[in-house]
């Protein structure tokens, strides 16, 4: 059964750095794109970024030039970097993997950004 395990989140103030990971189990993560998600309160979930098998990245307009999304194959472990954090980031993180066009989730982690 593929489980994902988020962790990493927080408060931080607004121009702060967090880290988020992602750990994956029950999968061979290596042939899989991984994507973070987030949701605001009152609103839908929407793509952050993506990473491709090989490294290739994606990332929503918002988070281009702050947010970096990597992957650790051996730890099968994605992480979202996040920098110059503003109020508008506060939301739950979601991580995700779609397998067999099945969507995988894990319990999200949240981030608040606030002074």
């Amino acid at each position: 059964q593929v489980q994902l395990v988020e962790s990493g989140g927080g408060l931080v103030q607004p121009g702060g750095s967090l880290r988020l990971s992602c750990e994956a189990s029950g999968i061979d993560f290596r042939p899989y794109p991984m994507a973070w998600y987030r949701q605001a309160p009152g609103k839908q979930r929407n793509l952050v970024a993506t990473v491709t098998a090989n490294g290739g990245t994606y990332y929503t307009d918002s988070v281009k030039g702050r947010f970096a999304i990597s992957r650790d194959n051996a730890l099968k472990t994605v992480y979202l970097h996040m920098n110059s954090l503003t109020p508008e980031d506060t939301a739950v993180y979601y991580c995700n993997v779609r397998v067999d066009l099945l969507n995988f989730w894990g319990q999200g982690t949240q981030v608040t950004v606030s002074s």
